[in-house]
């Protein structure tokens, strides 16, 4: 299943998002559709919740193809162009991001594997829609793209092995860890340079771990303004998606919506000689296999 997040084009901006479905023809089934007869959700992350009503009730009515051409005839179905897409979990309660992450990243830096995972957050405001577009943050001249796997937990996780850890996984999206480069570097932490508004776009949609068998043998790759920056593959990673588990739920309860992004490969922005950076009219993709293509234009803050 392909789960997303949407309002209808014809609605309002301030619409809130409601979930839904991305069929094989491209249209979007609204799961929240009164004769898809699914149970109601108590709040927007109960659709990341693997444990709860709806989901698996979503799973098997998208399983009966009888029952979805019936849908059809009844306004449950709408065009891709009738629909305004939001990130697929509009307001993630956590994003917890890793950083040196890829074996090819860390030899391009001329850097050291890492012995543990290292962990920054990016909030919940950062969080921006396919198609959204990023802004550059007023005092920034270095602002880097870098595109990364997105895993987006399904159930509630506290201290798991990393044995029992894909259990505890509802999918994968296509995450861009936008990073202001000189606040990065000069504040002497992470925070301010990953964390601004617009800095976290991720989607179009959450593929399920049943459409993505194996998270770790996924090319990925990055284009700005239409030339290929990254080109690697998630087997490059570092700790991967059961070792990040355990070792982020040692410390920190995962909920279901949370969203991990496992890092980036190599290719990105300061690393290059000369460096290059977001710049307002550009177009930035991110291209995950199985993930479809997460698309944002960039400009620059209005004063």
């Amino acid at each position: 299943m392909k789960l997303l997040a949407f309002a209808p084009s014809s609605s309002p901006t301030t619409t809130a998002p409601r979930p839904g479905a991305l069929l094989p023809d491209g249209s979007v089934l609204d799961l929240t559709h009164s004769t898809c007869g699914l149970p109601a959700l108590a709040n927007a992350l109960d659709a990341c919740d693997l444990d709860g009503a709806f989901l698996p009730a979503a799973t098997e009515l998208l399983a009966d193809a009888s029952k979805l051409d019936t849908l059809r005839g009844t306004g449950a179905v709408l065009q891709r162009d009738a629909v305004r897409l939001h990130a697929p979990v509009p307001r993630p309660g956590k994003i917890l991001c890793i950083g040196l992450n890829y074996r090819d990243h860390a030899e391009e830096q001329g850097a050291k594997l890492p012995e543990r995972p290292l962990v920054f957050s990016k909030f919940s405001t950062c969080v921006l829609a396919p198609g959204g577009t990023i802004v550059i943050p007023p005092g920034s001249k270095e602002t880097d793209y870098e595109a990364e796997l997105g895993v987006v937990i399904g159930r509630r996780a506290s201290r798991v092995s990393k044995d029992d850890a894909m259990r505890h996984v509802l999918g994968y999206c296509n995450f861009h860890d936008v990073s202001a480069r000189d606040f990065q570097f000069a504040d002497g932490q992470w925070q301010r340079g990953k964390a601004c508004d617009t800095f976290a776009p991720f989607g179009e949609f959450v593929a399920t771990t049943d459409e993505i068998p194996d998270p770790h043998v996924l090319g990925i790759r990055l284009r700005l303004n239409g030339k290929t920056l990254q080109d690697s593959n998630t087997n490059q990673l570092v700790f991967r998606v059961p070792e990040l588990i355990e070792f982020l739920s040692t410390y920190i309860t995962l909920e279901p919506g949370d969203v991990i992004a496992t890092g980036t490969p190599p290719g990105v922005g300061f690393a290059r000689k000369p460096p290059i950076y977001l710049q307002p009219g550009d177009t930035v993709e991110v291209e995950i296999d199985g993930l479809g293509v997460l698309s944002n234009a960039v400009a620059a803050a209005q004063s």
